[in-house]
């Protein structure tokens, strides 16, 4: 035993020892502390949204505990790591520049808000919803590619922080969570063409005139923070034809997360009335393909 602790006497003396085994003991029991609260939070917090965002306080606060036992324990010793730090910057910038961007392209994102978890976005060449906002990395659950329509095809991508200043980034909900988009319908020529205006805007008030209400504060809000104008946002619909057969553009306004059910419900009701009125008929293209057989000559 005497042996022992005459092994161990001078690390228990060695004061930088003593300062590690202080931080050892504070980060062991700030992360006890925080898996604990996570856990209750788990179990307590049945909303997803509510649950995520106390999840990512509760991170946020242990890496502010951890930052201050460090600040505590080397208080003393700040001046000569200040020293240290100067001489190394150079090389730790160049070495970590993308590290560097990518915390400076959080810092952004929390100060200006925007992206945040929840929104859809293109960022690049990645679509989709974002499921988490790390301190170095955004996370996205993808739609599209293999996938047709706002789905998920079950890819997740993750892009560096830093993407903030390097790429565009196309929101779908963060001012104005509506989008416009379009059915169109040709019909033939010989159809009556009042008939169809009056049915196929009949058909898209009652499918859409709900976004369209909902849709006009979020636009007055938009108008006073940036500079619009008013736009229409009451579904409408227009004529176009040539000599092959008209064409009737639905236009409206639909909920980003909603726009592949409308289109289908619009379609569907267009196919009900359509059948109902004889002097309505959907314009088709045909092709015909023929081959020719060169004959074998003699």
């Amino acid at each position: 035993m005497e042996q022992i602790t005459t092994f161990f006497q001078p690390w228990l003396h060695n004061a930088a020892i003593e300062r590690l085994l202080y931080i050892a003991i504070g980060i062991v029991a700030v992360l006890v502390v925080t898996g604990f609260l996570k856990r209750m939070v788990n179990t307590k917090i049945e909303n997803t949204d509510h649950r995520y965002r106390v999840r990512k306080a509760v991170n946020f606060v242990g890496y502010l505990l951890i930052l201050i036992i460090l600040l505590i324990i080397y208080g003393d010793k700040l001046g000569n790591l200040g020293v240290a730090l100067g001489l190394a910057g150079a090389g730790i910038t160049f070495a970590l520049q993308e590290v560097i961007v990518s915390f400076a392209g959080w810092l952004n994102i929390i100060l200006s808000g925007t992206p945040s978890v929840g929104q859809r976005v293109k960022i690049g060449d990645a679509k989709g919803d974002i499921i988490d906002i790390g301190v170095m990395r955004t996370t996205i659950m993808e739609m599209g590619d293999w996938v047709e329509g706002d789905l998920y095809n079950g890819r997740i991508i993750t892009l560096a922080n830093s993407y903030v200043f390097k790429e565009k980034i196309h929101n779908y909900s963060a001012e104005y969570p509506f989008l416009w988009d379009e059915v169109k319908v040709p019909i033939r020529t010989e159809s009556d063409h009042e008939l169809a205006r009056q049915v196929f805007t009949k058909v898209v008030n009652e499918i859409c005139e709900d976004y369209a209400i909902k849709s006009e504060k979020g636009w007055k809000n938009m108008a006073n923070k940036f500079r619009v104008e008013q736009a229409n946002v009451r579904p409408t619909v227009r004529l176009k034809f040539d000599e092959n057969w008209i064409t009737f553009t639905l236009r409206y306004i639909v909920d980003y997360k909603s726009r592949g059910t409308t289109k289908d419900k619009i379609y569907t009701a267009l196919l009900d009335e359509i059948a109902k009125h004889p002097t309505i008929t959907i314009a088709t293209s045909t092709s015909e393909v023929t081959s020719i057989v060169k004959p074998i000559s003699q």
